[in-house]
C-alpha cells in the first residue's frame, strides 16, 4: 500500500516537479558530478522513491537539515511532497551548493536554505548546533562518522534518519559513536524499492540527550579515527 501510495506521489501528484528536477539533476550532472544513476527510472526509483520513504517518520512543520546534500537527496524529494517541512541543506562544494540553489529556484521551493560549510564546522555554530527536528543523510559515510556529523544538530527529543543500504554492521559498529554523542537508535525500517531496484534501511536515532561540545572532532578526525 506505502509502495502505490508514494510511486502515486511521483509519478501523478507531483510529476511535473519531479520531472523538472530529473531533467535539471541529469543536465547538471555533465559537468558536475553528483550522482552515478542517469537513466529515469533508476532517478526515479533509487533517488526520488527512495528519498520520501522517510517522510513518514517526519511530523507536520518540522525543521530538518540535511548533511552532505550532494544532488539534494533526500531533502528535495522530501520537501516536493511535503511542503510543509522547513529544510536546511549543508554542502561543502560550491559547485553543488549553486545546483541545490538553482534546483530551489527552479522548483518555486520555499522555507528551504543552502549553507556552504563543512558539517563539522556547522555543527559548532550557535545557530545550527541542536536546532533541528530532525537530521537527515544519504550516502554519506560510514554510520559511526555519520552520527558525528548529524547528531549535534538535533535537538534533545529529535531524530537522526540515516539512509542506507545493507547496514547490519555498520549499526553494530556504530553502537558506541550513538551512546557517546547522546542518541540511541530507535527503530530500524527495512524495505524494498519498486522493480528490485534494491532492498534500503532507514536507521532512526533518537537524541535522548546533549551531544559534548567536543564532538564534532573536526580537521578529519571523524572519518581517520571514527568512534
Amino acid at each position: 500500500m506505502q509502495e502505490e501510495k508514494y510511486l502515486d506521489l511521483i509519478k501523478n501528484v507531483h510529476k511535473e516537479q519531479f520531472e523538472k528536477f530529473s531533467h535539471f539533476l541529469c543536465e547538471c550532472n555533465k559537468i558536475c558530478n553528483l550522482t552515478s544513476v542517469t537513466d529515469e527510472k533508476g532517478v526515479f526509483y533509487k533517488h526520488f522513491y527512495d528519498s520520501i520513504v522517510g517522510e513518514k517518520l517526519i511530523f507536520n512543520s518540522a525543521s530538518v537539515v540535511e548533511i552532505g546534500s550532494g544532488g539534494g537527496f533526500p531533502s528535495i524529494p522530501l520537501k516536493i511532497v511535503r511542503d510543509d517541512l522547513n529544510f536546511t541543506l549543508i554542502e561543502s562544494t560550491a559547485k553543488k551548493c549553486r545546483f541545490l540553489n538553482e534546483v530551489v529556484d527552479n522548483l518555486s521551493l520555499k522555507s528551504v536554505k543552502v549553507l556552504n560549510i563543512r558539517a563539522e564546522e556547522g555543527a559548532h555554530e550557535k545557530n545550527l548546533r541542536e536546532k533541528f527536528d530532525f537530521c537527515v543523510a544519504r550516502a554519506v559515510a560510514q554510520l559511526n562518522t555519520l552520527c558525528e556529523y548529524c547528531l549535534p544538530f538535533v535537538k534533545v527529543g529529535g531524530s537522526f534518519i540515516a539512509y542506507k543500504g545493507d547496514a547490519d554492521e555498520e549499526i553494530q559498529g556504530a553502537q558506541h559513536a550513538v551512546q557517546l554523542l547522546g542518541g540511541e537508535i530507535a527503530d530500524v525500517i527495512a524495505y524494498s524499492l519498486p522493480e528490485n531496484y534494491g532492498k534500503r534501511k532507514l536507521i532512526v536515532i533518537k537524541k535522548i540527550k546533549s551531544t559534548p561540545s567536543v564532538y564534532p572532532r573536526g580537521q578529519g578526525k571523524e572519518r581517520k579515527r571514527p568512534l
